[in-house]
Parts: structure tokens; C-alpha cells; sequence
């Protein structure tokens, strides 16, 4: 048996038992060059100190052990990964001084995943992640299903071979045959999308992580040390602390601006998203190239993502609520990365076939909703602001005014995020559909599939039992599993679950 013929799904008896005939295949043998290359990527700090310690002691022997182990664990790995593809199960055994055999029931498959990195590319391999929906336990590496190198020709039968289902015979002699899916063009990354990229916090982690490495390794004292830094700091310190902190903040808003647009290219670049009625299919990258395929079967909803500055400039994102495929924590779920807003409406009505649910009006949640988010967001800071005022008038110290006139801003400011957290409340009932949205900083709009629902709870906390709302939460085995509707009013939680799910909600009206 080779990888091009995958046998046809099937539950029978007959079929679980022809399955233990199915021979253990290996992974494409080009893998013998990525392997190596691999694990000394993944321990590169480690063979960085062995040089170094062999450098200081004159023996330049243990780079070059530690290199020769690296690549004789990578060919190991090769030798001890097997795979077969039967009619009812996929399973992948591996693990050199600790054997591992995972088992996944076709059945079971929500979601495949072809990933191809730069040497994948090269060498004309791909690698397949085949996704459940379970959520791992025991490291997210360790119990995740992935082929890592199959030759990049057999990837789209397999991955049609995995997402097919049960076929549906007709032996109807007079049963033309089906047609061909015909594939659509959803949407296609534009060059003048990469603006929205500085509206994210990409570019400040990318900063974050280039300084841990630079301090890390040592090379942060000798940047300390040279020339630049040193007038750089002679222009600090007699410009002043205020200039000094203005100047820096706008270099660093340009550094992590630039890195959050070369990342968003070479991570979207190329994107295209299709469907074909039955599958949709999403592909994106530069350097790494990534194709995921979603079973429009298990599709239960879109959420639309607005964060607050890609908000402001006038951006979103979007994902699909698919079966179980966020478990994976993975980028499974992505449809549209940070767009116009107009693109992610429309893609998202393409998507869900319906035009009325990305834009239909929502239902205020009433005064105690919007009291809770003024509660929550204004009195911690004045808590802070009178405990930092009663410190300072015992202890007798002096505050400069400026700092006090910077803090008591943070009451306006508290003030403007409860205001938005309320205009972003609410949620509608539409046949077959469920809508809420809710949040500021990270504002989402979810629309969930009333048949994905498998239930339901109404939740109280003291706080809210005396403001007289509730927590609806919606569980579903699609998405992050759950999906809530904050600070209904008590009165309307059970009627809003007998809206959706008739039947499930007049049982508890009443009591």
C-alpha cells in the first residue's frame, strides 16, 4: 500500500478486521535532511554553550559532538515513526526510548492541516496535521496527530481522502453523474492590508522577545557599552525625562510597527480563502506555507473580532466556529486575518449564507448592565487613587502635580471603557441562529448555530443577583466550547434559552 491509495472510510466488521492487514508505512526518506536540521534549530542554545565551552577551553571537540548527536537523533527519528491509513482508523506510532501510538478514528476527524516550511518547500514535502477536536493533555507536541513528510503530490487526495465521509451510494441506473464542486473566491489578501498590522501587539511582543534574546546571551552590556548608546544617554539626560520618554515611545511604536508588517506578510502573504459548498479552504504564507480545510458540515458559526485599536482603525478579523477545531490552539479556526471591516462583514455573510446575522441590530441588555460595567470599570480607580491619597498624606512625602493630574485622568478614561463595554453589549434571537457580542478591548461578535448548541446554564454571582441579571451561557462542542451572554436581565435569561432551543427553557421559567 502506498500514501496515493487511501482506503474508502467504513465502520463494517469487515473492514476493522482487514484493518491489522494494513501495512506500517514510513514518511518520504527526504525527511533524513530535515530531521537533522531541525533538532539543532530546537536546541540551538545548547549547541551555542558547547561551542563556547570548547572555545574557552581549547577543545573544539564538543561543538562538534553535540552537532553529531543533534543529527543522529534526527535520523533516529526517522527509523522510528510509522504510520498506515486504514478504513477506520489513522494511527502514527513513534518515539525512540519512549514509544508512543497514537489512533484517531476517521470519524472522528474535524479538521487537516497541510503546514510546509521553508526546507519542506525546497524539498517538495509537506507536513499533515489532522485535527479532532479533543483537547491534548500531556503537552500540546506530544498528543498531537502529525504527518511531518509526505511527499507534497499525495497531500490533496489524502486530504479529500480524510474529509470525504461515508459515501453515499445510488444505484440507480438512470443516476447522472455529480458534478464537479464549483470553487469560489471568498477572499484574496490585498498589499493594503498589512496597515492594520501595527494595530495589534505582534510587533511589541516581536520587540520583546529580539531584547530577551540580546540580554540573554550577554550582548545587551555590550550594546550598553558602545558609542550610540552612550550618547544616547548624554541626549537623555539633558533633554529631560518627559522628551526622553516621548521620544522613546514613538521609536519604539516604529520598531514594533515594522515588525508587526513584516510579520503579518510573511505569515498572510498570498492568502486566499475558497469555497465549494462543501469544504472551505484556506491557504496562506510566504516563506511558510499553511492550507487548512474546513468541513463545511461541522461549520456552526463565524466570530467576528474587533480589538480596540484595530477597532478604531476601522479593521477586524474573523474566525469560524468549527466542531471541536479550536481545541487544537492552533490557527485552524482563522478565516480572515485583520482586514477592512466591510471585508470581514462580507466574508462572514458568504460564509454563514446569511446577510442579516454579521449586521442584524442587537438587544440592549437594559440599566443594570450598564451600572455593573460603570461599577467595574471606575471604582477600582478611585479605590487606588484614595489609597495612594492616604499614603501620601501619612507618610507626608510630596506628589508633583503632574502625577496626580496623569492619575485622576484614569477616572475619564475608566469611565469611556464602561461607556464602550455597554455600547458593545447585547445579543438577538434569529430563526436557527443565536448572536451576542460583547467586550472592548476585545470586542466579539458571535454567531452561533442554534442546532450546535447542546446546552445550556444560567449563572448568578452575588453581585449580579443583586443587581438582578444573569449569565447565559450557551455549551457547544464547537469553538472554545462555550459562549456567553453577559448580564441578561433575570427575567428574560430562561426565555432567551426557549428562544433558541424550544423546550429547554420552560421547564425553569417558573421556578
Amino acid at each position: 500500500m502506498s500514501i496515493e491509495s487511501v482506503p474508502p472510510e467504513s465502520e463494517s466488521p469487515a473492514a476493522l478486521a482487514a484493518e491489522a492487514e494494513q501495512p506500517w508505512l514510513r514518511l518520504d526518506p527526504r525527511m533524513l535532511l530535515v530531521h537533522p536540521v531541525q533538532e539543532i534549530l530546537r536546541l540551538l542554545p545548547v549547541l551555542a554553550v558547547s561551542v563556547i565551552v570548547g572555545s574557552s577551553s581549547g577543545n573544539h571537540g564538543w561543538g562538534l559532538a553535540v552537532a553529531g548527536l543533534l543529527v543522529v537523533v534526527g535520523v533516529l527519528r526517522w527509523f522510528t515513526t510509522t504510520y498506515r491509513i486504514g478504513p477506520v482508523h489513522v494511527e502514527l506510532r513513534r518515539g525512540l526510548l519512549q514509544r508512543q501510538v497514537l489512533s484517531i478514528p476517521r470519524s472522528r476527524i474535524r479538521s487537516v492541516d497541510v503546514d510546509r516550511r521553508v526546507m519542506h518547500r525546497l524539498l517538495g514535502l509537506a507536513s499533515v496535521r489532522i485535527g479532532t477536536g479533543q483537547a491534548t493533555s500531556g503537552g500540546r507536541d506530544r498528543n498531537r496527530f502529525e504527518l511531518d513528510g509526505l511527499a507534497i503530490g499525495a497531500v490533496p487526495a489524502l486530504r479529500e481522502a480524510l474529509l470525504s465521509g461515508h459515501p453515499v451510494p445510488d444505484d440507480r441506473p438512470d443516476k447522472a453523474p455529480a458534478a464537479a464542486p464549483t470553487e469560489i473566491e471568498l477572499a484574496r489578501l490585498q498589499p493594503s492590508w498589512v496597515r492594520y498590522a501595527p494595530f495589534s501587539t505582534t510587533g511589541l511582543v516581536a520587540v520583546a522577545a529580539v531584547a530577551g534574546v540580546v540580554f540573554q546571551y550577554g550582548l545587551g552590556e555590550r550594546l550598553a557599552e558602545s558609542g550610540t548608546v552612550q550618547r544616547g544617554i548624554s541626549w537623555v539626560t539633558t533633554a529631560g525625562p518627559v522628551i526622553a520618554v516621548a521620544v522613546g515611545a514613538v521609536a519604539l511604536l516604529a520598531v514594533a510597527s515594522a515588525a508587526a508588517c513584516v510579520r503579518y506578510l510573511l505569515l498572510y502573504g498570498n492568502l486566499l480563502v475558497t469555497d465549494d459548498g462543501r469544504t472551505l479552504r484556506i491557504g496562506h504564507g510566504l516563506l511558510r506555507v499553511r492550507h487548512t480545510t474546513l468541513d463545511r458540515a461541522r461549520l456552526r458559526g463565524a466570530v467576528l473580532r474587533e480589538p480596540l485599536a484595530l477597532r478604531i482603525a476601522g479593521g477586524a478579523r474573523l474566525d469560524a466556529i468549527m466542531t471541536g477545531v479550536a481545541a487544537e490552539r492552533g490557527e485552524s479556526s482563522l478565516l480572515l486575518p485583520a482586514a477592512p471591516a466591510a471585508e470581514a462583514h462580507r466574508v462572514a455573510t458568504a460564509v454563514v449564507r446569511d446577510p442579516a446575522l454579521p449586521t442584524t441590530p442587537l438587544r440592549s441588555h437594559g440599566a443594570a448592565a450598564r451600572r455593573r460595567r460603570y461599577t467595574r470599570a471606575v471604582l477600582p480607580v478611585v479605590a487606588v487613587l484614595a489609597v495612594a491619597a492616604v499614603a501620601t498624606a501619612v507618610t507626608g512625602r510630596t506628589v508633583p502635580l503632574p502625577v496626580w493630574v496623569g492619575a485622576g485622568l484614569l477616572i475619564p478614561v475608566a469611565a469611556g471603557l464602561a461607556w464602550d463595554r455597554f455600547r458593545s453589549l447585547g445579543h438577538a434571537v434569529l430563526p436557527g441562529w443565536l448572536i451576542t457580542r460583547s467586550g472592548s478591548l476585545d470586542r466579539q461578535r458571535v454567531c452561533l448555530e442554534a442546532d450546535g448548541i447542546i446546552g445550556w446554564t444560567v449563572r448568578q454571582t452575588f453581585f449580579q443577583r443583586r443587581a438582578g441579571v444573569a449569565t447565559v451561557i450557551a455549551a457547544t462542542p464547537a469553538g472554545v466550547g462555550h459562549y456567553e451572554i453577559l448580564d441578561v436581565p433575570v427575567g428574560q435569561a430562561w426565555a432567551l434559552v426557549e428562544a433558541v432551543t424550544p423546550g429547554a427553557g420552560d421547564v425553569w421559567a417558573n421556578r
